[in-house]
């Protein structure tokens, strides 16, 4: 019985070999593993080229603010002379001035002030009425951020010919960023140094910049000057040295130094000049010299461009003792340049916006320091010299005097 069990076996062990070649398992069968026909290999459709994109614009922009009238009194420089001596130091500290707009103006890429006085160490220092300040005070405007200077004014002939010769050599010796205007030659050998044009490239967008005043307190260009101011009235000149500028900017600054002292009404005078230099080909005018706020607007100049005119944005500091004359603004502006695939371009002035400063002091003009509007509180008010002045009247002031298409309180 071992035996036959062993045969069966060997017998059934055949018969499976035989039928397992039968179902086609050899290596050289074209049937899968169960029974189906294996899979023919894919073709990839073949790729559509990808499109070159066409060419967009570029656009480039420039945060530009603009402040008020830099008016440096005796108190002024007197306590800067004082924070030196109190830190070890020589000369004058003005720092403390203008420390609590230092991150304000960190947000902008450009800065543009008003210098109300000249500036140099060739005079002793002076206040009112005949302004001289000394050269301390550019390294803190310099250190707070700003780097664009306005110089034409009721006060530049404060000092004759040498206060403004010393005032440029001052002005030409802080770093290649500093842009002055304000000063142009009169004589031919001070054209041939300079044409007295300034500009300023940022963030590929170029700026010009002009500066111009109405007059200089009654006191006449000195008959020795190689440089001095342009008058608002020689439209002659000022329609040259536009035209001369125009076409190398991108954007066109206009300051003037007009109005009435006092007055925040915008004079017929202010509103004609400014058309006036709209169509002269001006992108934005800044108004100086009332040291109080007054109004802005939009113009449409005779090519139907947009401009932007500030009239008055009052002081920026001062240690004048009336209350309207501690409100001023900074005008924020922004420029945008769009350039074309073909290169063409143009520029436009945006957003405008009149933010609001205070200065302030204590009694005898002590600590004279200067805050936004959105800092001020009523207790510093309260301790004000000379008078009170809380946050209601000065908002009822601004309210009255700027439109508040562009007035941003807070």
């Amino acid at each position: 019985m071992r035996i036959k069990k062993v045969a069966i076996a060997v017998g059934l062990l055949a018969a499976l070999t035989v039928s397992l070649a039968g179902c086609g398992g050899g290596a050289s069968d074209t049937l899968g593993t169960q029974g189906a026909p294996a899979p023919a290999e894919e073709v990839l459709p073949t790729p559509e080229p990808t499109p070159t994109p066409e060419p967009t614009p570029t656009v480039q922009t420039v945060r530009f603010s603009a402040s008020g009238d830099n008016l440096i009194h005796e108190g002024l420089y007197n306590q800067a002379r004082r924070r030196a001596q109190e830190e070890g130091k020589e000369g004058y500290d003005f720092t403390f001035a203008y420390e609590n707009l230092r991150d304000f103006y960190a947000g902008y890429d450009v800065n543009w002030l008003n210098q109300e006085t000249l500036v140099n160490d060739a005079f002793e220092p002076s206040g009112y009425p005949m302004f001289s300040t000394p050269t301390g005070i550019s390294d803190a405007l310099y250190d707070i951020g700003f780097r664009v200077f306005s110089m034409s004014n009721n006060h530049s002939y404060d000092k004759g010919s040498q206060g403004i010769e010393s005032s440029l050599a001052h002005w030409a010796s802080l770093p290649e960023d500093v842009v002055t205007a304000g000063f142009y030659p009169l004589t031919e050998e001070a054209a041939a140094e300079s044409d007295g044009l300034s500009y300023q490239t940022v963030n590929g967008i170029t700026i010009g910049y002009l500066s111009y005043t109405e007059y200089t307190n009654g006191i006449p260009t000195p008959a020795d000057a190689e440089h001095g101011v342009v008058y608002l009235d020689d439209t002659e000149t000022v329609s040259a040295q536009m035209a001369q500028m125009r076409p190398n900017c991108d954007v066109l600054v206009v300051s003037c130094h007009w109005g009435v002292e006092g007055s925040h009404e915008v004079t017929d005078g202010q509103r004609q000049t400014a058309q006036w230099l709209a169509d002269q080909g001006a992108d934005l005018i800044i108004g100086t010299h009332p040291h109080v706020t007054q109004t802005a607007q939009w113009l449409t100049a005779q090519d139907g461009r947009q401009v932007f005119v500030a009239y008055s944005l009052g002081n920026f500091i001062s240690a004048q003792s009336e209350p309207d004359n501690m409100i001023g603004a900074i005008l924020s502006v922004e420029f945008e340049k769009t350039t074309q695939p073909d290169g063409s371009s143009s520029v436009t002035v945006q957003n405008p916006r009149l933010i609001p400063t205070v200065t302030q002091y204590e009694n005898g003009y002590a600590d004279i320091r200067v805050y936004l509007y959105r800092d001020y509180t009523d207790e510093l008010g309260a301790a004000h010299g000379n008078f009170t002045l809380d946050r209601s009247y000065i908002q009822q002031v601004l309210e009255s005097s700027i439109d508040p298409e562009f007035l941003v309180l807070e």
